[in-house]
């Protein structure tokens, strides 16, 4: 008996009825004066179907498939479904404007199987960065420089897939980790966004990504730092965690409005604190010194200056995990807590809880040890001053651009003249440059006129007739540098120089009488690193002024 087979038949059945079904939604869309889209005949945006869950999409019949800045293009099957229009009401809300698209019920099938696909790399919850832990950490290791980068990023937007974002994303992040960079700018530009690292303290351009796909990884790297996606003209601060392996890894975001749009700026935080040893940050033998006898003291406060990422609290934390031990209770005060220090005791401020509320605060806490992030405004000056005066070891930090000059903003701000010698033991300032890579480093000899400023900075004639300058190899990223180091200055307060702050507070008097101290000026500490072929000339000149000083 013969048999017949009916699935190649049954299949171009459905094909037909399919292609019907298709020809009559785009009907009734001419008809009701709505677009029609077919969701098969096109790639499908991860981040636009991602700003409404699987199970709401389903509930409401609709899917959102792209996005192009504010506007979404939403796909619906049922215009008078009435939880899509709930759905619709909150992309307004979110500052979006839906572009509304009539299909078949094929086609919300085929976008909601895709759901499946972005499942591992969406933000679940506010605050994480649920990604491919594996592949960044195969990034990591793949990625030796930002040419690297600048070659992935080129060729996953080439693909034109629907997981674009997160790919990128994953890419900037893993070579932000394999390069050791401490912030990822991304800038947006007239035709293009630029994407940059500040690698060692010098921001270098790492790679461009195209403008569509830039919008989508601000709007996602916004939702997981928690800040508002319809706020477009404000700045906004937030922060999330993702996870490599067994590192932890704390995001701090800056977002700022611009003429070309939204600029974001992350600060990565590695929670690992065994790198804040006083043997790394670069102290000078004589400083050093100094310094283990001023850790030793049970009261009075040390206090580290100089401007922004200049290495200061990195500087304190060092201090704490130096001087900790079971029998100490040690409480910081931090805007924010960059930093996880194991067995002390950390908070931060807020718009509730002030430095000066928490400082009061953690007074009754019966502390041994105090860390106060920064030392802003008269209140929290007086406070951190009478806990230094009444039997606390206070650190802070102090926005100056030396440590002669912090006894001037000390009492500018309103602190008693009379009580700094008393209460403050060392004043710090510093800098951070950037080591030579010892990989591709070039000696050479010292010129004639570089001879003389050696003399003029360090009051002596130079014995060493050869220093070294950058190059550039793959162990370095073409850098030539890698790593940077401490160069620093200090200011004990002893009894000339508490005399000194009584009558007059200009620098250089102050100087004058620390001189007998004999702790060498920060100067004179970068000529040393220099000649000890840890740094550069041109590095150190970089950060400081070696020809508008005095002798």
């Amino acid at each position: 008996m013969t048999q017949f087979n009916d699935s190649n038949t049954n299949a171009r059945v459905d094909e037909l009825h399919h292609k019907e079904e298709e020809r009559l939604i785009a009907s009734l869309a001419s008809t009701y004066g709505y677009q029609y889209v077919n969701l098969r005949d096109r790639p499908l945006n991860a981040d636009a179907l991602s700003l409404i869950s699987e199970s709401d999409s389903r509930r409401g019949e609709l899917a959102v498939f792209a996005r192009n800045g504010y506007t979404v293009s939403v796909a619906l099957k049922n215009t008078n479904n009435e939880a899509s229009a709930f759905l619709l009401k909150s992309l307004v809300d979110k500052g979006l404007t839906p572009e509304i698209y009539l299909t078949s019920q094929r086609s919300l099938d085929h976008a909601w199987e895709r759901f499946k696909e972005i499942g591992k790399t969406t933000a679940k919850i506010k605050g994480v960065l649920d990604v491919d832990a594996e592949m960044i950490q195969t990034l990591m290791k793949d990625i030796h420089s930002h040419l690297d980068i600048s070659e992935r990023v080129n060729r996953v937007q080439n693909e034109r897939s629907t997981m674009s974002t997160s790919k990128i994303i994953e890419i900037v992040f893993g070579g932000a980790l394999a390069l050791n960079a401490s912030d990822i700018h991304i800038e947006p530009e007239l035709a293009t966004t630029r994407v940059r690292y500040r690698l060692d303290g010098v921001l270098f351009d790492v790679c461009t990504v195209e403008k569509e796909i830039s919008l989508h990884i601000i709007s996602r790297l916004k939702l997981l730092s928690g800040l508002k996606l319809n706020i477009k003209k404000e700045s906004q601060d937030g922060r999330f965690t993702f996870d490599v392996g067994p590192r932890n890894v704390e995001v701090r975001s800056s977002v700022i409005p611009g003429a070309q749009g939204e600029s974001i700026v992350m600060r990565l935080l590695d929670p690992d604190a065994s790198s804040f040893r006083i043997e790394n940050l670069g102290l000078n033998t004589t400083l050093h010194e100094v310094l283990m006898n001023e850790l030793k003291r049970p009261n009075g406060a040390i206090i580290t200056t100089g401007p922004t990422g200049s290495g200061k609290t990195s500087a304190l934390y060092s201090f704490l995990l130096h001087i900790h031990t079971p029998e100490l209770k040690i409480l910081t005060l931090e805007d924010p807590v960059e930093y996880k220090l194991p067995g002390i005791v950390q908070t931060q401020v807020s718009d509730k809880y002030s430095f000066a509320e928490g400082l009061r605060s953690m007074l009754r806490q019966d502390p041994d040890v105090i860390l106060i992030g920064e030392i802003r405004d008269r209140e929290v000056a007086e406070t951190a001053i009478h806990a230094a005066l009444t039997g606390h070891l206070v650190f802070s930090t102090l926005h100056t651009n030396s440590a002669a000059g912090a006894f001037a903003r000390l009492i500018d701000i309103g602190v008693d003249s009379r009580m700094i010698g008393s209460a403050i033991n060392l004043i710090l300032g510093q800098r951070l440059v950037r080591t030579l890579c010892t990989k591709c480093k070039k000696e050479r000899d010292i010129t004639t006129e570089e001879q003389k400023l050696f003399q003029r900075i360090l009051g002596t004639p130079v014995a060493i007739h050869s220093i070294f300058d950058a190059q550039g190899c793959e162990a370095c990223s073409m850098n030539g540098y890698k790593g940077r180091i401490g160069v620093f200055e200090a200011i004990r307060v002893d009894s000339a120089v508490e005399n000194a702050v009584l009558n007059d507070t200009r620098e250089q008097a102050i100087l004058e009488v620390a001189k007998p101290q004999g702790i060498p000026t920060m100067q004179q500490d970068a000529l040393y690193k220099v000649l000890s072929g840890t740094t550069s000339l041109d590095e150190v000149s970089r950060v400081l002024d070696f020809y508008h000083i005095d002798d």
